[in-house]
């Protein structure tokens, strides 16, 4: 099962909006065939692994991340294919919470006789899968927020110098995070000040480019920013209903989609809910220190990556990654949980989730 999850990661930030899944068959005590799913639309990761194995697939053992489906959609369901293949059994690390699957896939590898073992490191599985389990099961995209500060918790000098605080291969890891995730979000405020073009920039042009979203309520996006001239991705405006129409329509002219969510200002609730629906299933938050606060104060965060460069910058009215009003008390304060550290050329990356 450990090497089933390991070939589902080569699929990492190209199936949305499926699930991350591998499978290896074992026969006579070795692998004889894996397969992951690359890509939504193309085959599953069984009938890799069923192609791969041919004849010798009968009487063999399969090891799958996910439960392996059951219904009819761009592909035809895999547990149909594992008992047409003839497989002795079954190993699953985690049930489908896909109310399309839900349990009927193993249900049909039983009744064909086969043997179905389930729960075999179902947390690494889980693990693997939170974009997907996340949008499934709450219809909302799963929201990691990145930030790049000094060791005293600045993310620009008083005077608004921010470039660049972190060293080269923390950048580096950052366009890595980019490339895996459906959306990149930034507020007005980071928009105008950077005139960003939020794109995935690898060696040798890898990577893809997340949708980029903007959160400006009043349409203050500029027309000659990059955001909306550059063509090197999509551009996504939210606003609310205190934008103006000519604002609005000029965007959208400008091939800008916007999307209206809330009265006065941006409902971000409601804005992710409406992303969610476009099959945008996870999504980068790489704004400033209002967007991030008014994020966590919603209960809209699932992860955190925290970049802390070895240096310290100062200053009262410098800023910092979550401003707004703040948490009054203590125990308003947002909890971070199963944290992981990494030296990254004498930067430090803190990845934790946010608990819940």
């Amino acid at each position: 099962m450990s090497e089933a999850l390991r070939v589902a990661k080569n699929a990492t930030g190209r199936t949305s909006p499926n699930p991350l899944v591998g499978a290896v068959i074992v026969k006579d005590g070795r692998i004889i065939a894996e397969g992951w799913h690359r890509k939504a639309g193309t085959p599953h990761a069984e009938i890799h692994a069923l192609n791969m194995a041919g004849e010798l697939a009968k009487g063999a053992t399969v090891y799958v991340t996910l439960e392996p489906c059951s219904h009819y959609g761009r592909t035809g369901p895999c547990a149909n294919a594992l008992v047409e293949a003839g497989v002795a059994k079954v190993v699953v690390a985690m049930l489908d919470p896909n109310p399309k699957v839900a349990g009927r896939g193993v249900k049909i590898l039983q009744d064909a006789g086969i043997e179905v073992v389930t729960g075999v490191l179902e947390e690494e599985a889980k693990k693997l899968n939170e974009v997907f389990l996340k949008w499934i099961t709450k219809e909302m995209p799963f929201v990691a927020l990145k930030t790049a500060m000094s060791l005293d918790g600045k993310i620009a000098t008083a005077t608004g110098q921010s470039q660049w605080i972190t060293n080269e291969a923390s950048r580096l890891r950052t366009h890595e995070l980019r490339d895996v995730y459906d959306g990149i979000m930034v507020g007005i405020n980071t928009a105008i000040k950077d005139n960003p073009s939020l794109t995935t920039r690898l060696p040798n042009n890898m990577g893809k480019n997340p949708v980029r979203i903007v959160v400006d309520s009043k349409a203050r996006l500029p027309m000659n920013s990059n955001l909306v001239t550059d063509g090197k991705a999509q551009t996504i405006v939210a606003v609310s209903g205190a934008a103006s129409a000519g604002a609005v329509q000029d965007l959208r002219d400008a091939g800008v989609q916007v999307i209206s969510a809330g009265e006065d200002k941006v409902d971000l609730p409601q804005l992710l809910k409406k992303l969610a629906e476009m099959n945008i299933c996870s999504i980068l938050v790489e704004g400033g220190g209002q967007l991030n606060f008014s994020m966590l104060k919603a209960g809209l965060v699932d992860k955190v990556y925290a970049f802390i460069a070895p240096k310290l910058i100062g200053g009262r009215d410098a800023l910092t990654p979550v401003e707004g009003d703040g948490f009054g008390e203590l125990n308003q304060a947002v909890e971070l949980e199963n944290a992981e550290t990494e030296l990254i050329d004498g930067d430090i990356l803190i990845t934790a989730n946010v608990a819940k």
